[in-house]
């Protein structure tokens, strides 16, 4: 254990290699580092869609963006030469340590292997196996089913760091504003107009509502209480989200593809209630306190990723096989098997409005 030395560190490599909403929840353990590290360099080591939110956390100073091989669910060609460059990157970076924050299904252990090729002399991470001394602070974690937030918490403060806070919270740059407004009255949503916004996407299909269910849920909300319904997503799910536009029909517009981080952000911080499955969108909403329906699917426990601050409902159907950990289903979806008028009721009571 080499605690006393991570607070002379002037250069800290911390590694989150997995989704956006992820890099997200490190935000408060971060917030510890730089409270009691003012003038360390923090680089933040992601994937290239985590890397996308560093924008949102102003502790952050660079990014180094890889695709980790470890992280990599489809079988990668053989490239060794590769990994070696990951290797001299790392090198060049000049860390004094590496912070590598993990699930609790997830290994520290390789990232730490390369950092300790690359000649990085401190290397903390959570982990329950042996690996010898490829950390030099091997911290034991907390139980499986603890929030992530906490679960990066309990690391850092193992390191020695005190924890500021545990709520989410995110920078979003003035300008990040002034777009969103602007692209929100091209598509004739003024300032002070109410919205509600629906993100049917996620990282895998196990955590998708039915389209066709998010579709009703937009036509009884948009009839019952005349605001406009906007769809999110990324440029990958324009498609999808036209499609889901369309089956609403008038009131319904899409700005999937549309948005960059920030002013993503900035839309559901803006938006008077916002209906999501289990992704990023739902972590963005509880940093900027705007009150969600969440379809959350028994992929995982809910106590591991949920909000914890915003106004929020969580909405998921017991079943015998939560928490299933699959990126598809075999049975159908029956955790999301919610009728959408307990969806938008759910809206509804969040935001205390009655239908028209």
């Amino acid at each position: 254990m080499q605690t006393n030395s991570w607070h002379h560190a002037q250069r800290l490599l911390v590694a989150r290699l997995d989704n956006a909403g992820d890099v997200l929840l490190i935000g408060p353990a971060l917030r510890a580092i730089r409270r009691e590290l003012p003038d360390c360099h923090l680089t933040l080591w992601a994937s290239p869609g985590g890397a996308a939110v560093a924008e949102l956390l102003p502790e952050i100073d660079d990014t180094l963006v890889t695709q980790a091989l470890w992280q990599q669910l489809k079988e990668p060609p053989f490239d060794p030469a590769r990994e070696l460059q990951l290797i001299e990157s790392l090198r060049l970076g000049r860390y004094d340590g590496a912070i590598i924050f993990t699930s609790f299904a997830q290994s520290p252990h390789p990232p730490a292997y390369a950092c300790y090729l690359a000649g990085i002399p401190l290397r903390a991470g959570q982990s329950k196996e042996f690996a010898g001394k490829v950390l030099t602070d091997a911290i034991t974690p907390l139980s499986d089913d603890v929030h992530q937030v906490d679960r990066n918490l309990h690391l850092v403060q193992s390191l020695g760091w005190n924890t500021v806070t545990r709520r989410l919270a995110i920078s979003i740059a003035d300008h990040a504003r002034d777009n969103l407004g602007s692209l929100l009255r091209i598509k004739g949503i003024g300032l002070g107009r109410p919205f509600v916004l629906i993100h049917p996407g996620a990282s895998c299909p196990s955590r998708r509502y039915p389209l066709e269910r998010f579709a009703e849920v937009g036509r009884s909300l948009h009839l019952g209480l005349g605001w406009a319904i906007v769809i999110s997503g990324g440029a990958h799910e324009a498609d999808q989200a036209r499609r889901l536009a369309a089956a609403i029909g008038p009131g319904a517009i899409s700005l999937a593809g549309e948005t960059r981080v920030g002013e993503f952000a900035a839309l559901v911080e803006r938006a008077t209630v916002v209906i999501t499955n289990n992704t990023l969108t739902m972590h963005v909403a509880d940093a900027v306190r705007t009150p969600e329906v969440v379809l959350f699917a028994g992929t995982e426990h809910e106590s591991q990723w949920q909000p914890r601050t915003a106004r929020a409902r969580i909405l998921r159907r017991p079943t015998h096989c939560q928490p299933c950990y699959r990126l598809e289903c075999p049975f159908g979806l029956p955790c999301l098997d919610i009728p959408p008028s307990e969806v938008a009721a759910a809206a509804l009571e969040l935001v205390g409005e009655t239908p028209q």
